[in-house]
């Protein structure tokens, strides 16, 4: 049982050797509560964003974005990634901006208003990460299919006397495991982001639970 919990059951406690806490006491709680896990969301989503680009630094993860213009994705590659960081950009700020107006609110409903304002963002937020990762190992799985067939050759590092496919079916079956993998991946992180942030707007829902019981 959390601090809360226990303030709250203290609140409603009417026995006299204990003192009962106030309305304001038990609000004041909720709202410090409510601002430390938007705070953490905020903090959270910029750590998403940075550590991932560490690995760029790598000279394997750099190799690796060659491959794109082998396989002739680089435009497209480049048109989703200046997607991605603007919209990852718009969510950030809005992390930003929820914790901020949380931070200085004294109105117990226009908290509870702010809480759902937030669990909306970072729903819209999750469901758009997944989207974007998803739609990478689409785009990978087209560019193989429409390659040049020794560009495509090159980039797996296969020889056409060694397998006993036509190119085409090999891009085929390649591309298709491809979709599984990105739809595995994309299964995995969308676990994490449940894990992560599920919990934290979990959190926020009982704070919003418990204002909503205040308020009554």
């Amino acid at each position: 049982m959390d601090e809360l919990e226990l303030l709250k059951k203290d609140w409603k406690k009417q026995g006299d050797k204990l003192p009962r806490l106030s309305y304001d006491e038990l609000y004041a709680m909720i709202w410090k509560r409510s601002s430390s896990i938007v705070k953490w969301i905020f903090i959270i989503s910029i750590l998403e964003f940075a550590l991932p680009h560490l690995l760029y630094l790598l000279p394997s993860a750099r190799e690796g974005l060659a491959l794109y213009d082998e396989l002739g994705l680089r435009y497209a590659i480049l048109g989703l990634t200046v997607l991605q960081y603007s919209v990852v950009f718009y969510f950030i700020y809005q992390f930003y901006k929820r914790y901020r107006e949380i931070s200085v609110l004294d109105s117990a409903r226009e908290l509870m208003r702010k809480i759902i304002r937030t669990r909306k963002t970072v729903k819209n937020y999750i469901i758009f990460a997944l989207s974007v990762f998803l739609l990478t190992f689409l785009i990978i799985a087209i560019g193989i299919v429409f390659s040049d067939g020794d560009s495509f050759l090159h980039v797996f590092e296969l020889q056409e006397k060694s397998i006993d496919m036509s190119t085409r079916q090999l891009k085929l079956i390649i591309s298709g495991v491809m979709i599984a993998m990105g739809i595995v991946c994309t299964a995995l992180l969308g676990l994490i982001y449940f894990l992560i942030y599920g919990l934290l707007l979990r959190k926020l829902g009982r704070n919003y639970s418990e204002l909503k019981r205040l308020e009554v």
